[in-house]
């Protein structure tokens, strides 16, 4: 299997680890009745860990999609090599750092490693061009 898909396939599964790691934390500041119910009304904001976890999740739910489709479109198009690759392992590495780094709340380290994972997508729409 291509290295570009394995990537894509691990970013699968560390978006679904990274969901339930921040619904568990939004389960444990709103309740189990709330999180089981209609969710009608406005909740109150989240603070803390859970509120950084939910922001963190936001952000991999922008990039997933580039990533993916990139992924999936330099596999297709016979365009993966080397630089490929290492673009794929890149971004889910930083993306796989980038949920303690945040929930940790480092700001100028998690910029970075926000960084890396958008040089990541930048080099595979590249190899695309």
């Amino acid at each position: 299997m291509n290295v570009e898909l394995q990537m894509l396939a691990w970013s699968v599964a560390l978006g679904i680890v990274h969901l339930l790691v921040a619904a568990g934390f939004m389960t444990a500041q709103r309740g189990v009745r709330w999180n089981a119910g209609a969710r009608d009304g406005t909740p109150a904001p989240l603070t803390g860990v859970a509120a950084r976890l939910e922001r963190a999740w936001r952000n991999y739910l922008e990039t997933f999609p580039l990533f993916a489709a990139l992924a999936l479109a330099v596999v297709v198009a016979g365009r993966g090599n080397d630089h490929t690759a290492l673009a794929a392992q890149l971004y889910f590495w930083a993306r796989l750092i980038y949920v303690p780094v945040y929930a940790a709340g480092i700001p100028y380290l998690r910029s970075a490693v926000w960084a890396v994972a958008l040089w990541a997508i930048a080099q595979l729409l590249w190899a695309l061009l």
